[in-house]
């Protein structure tokens, strides 16, 4: 009898770390801001700009922001 119980207590901590792995699997990853990498976004690219980060960073000017929307490309923004 005392391996049931054991059997039934590891069944139980399987399922909630099965159901505490799967809500955390939901959220976006932390490039994006809230509620950008869900849906759609197959590719996990974000939308260029600090509108497009979850943290707003300091200091971010027309460099920054040229740079930013030029990303992946080989070529530099026309910027400089």
């Amino acid at each position: 009898m005392g391996l049931l119980k054991w059997a039934a207590v590891g069944a139980a901590g399987y399922a909630i770390y099965r159901s505490v792995q799967n809500q955390n699997a939901e959220q976006s990853p932390a490039a994006f801001a809230n509620g950008e990498g869900s849906g759609e976004n197959f590719a996990k690219v974000r939308s260029a700009g600090s509108e497009g980060m979850r943290s707003d960073p300091k200091g971010w000017d027309n460099v920054d922001q040229a740079s930013d929307e030029s990303f992946p490309a080989s070529d530099p923004p026309s910027t400089y």
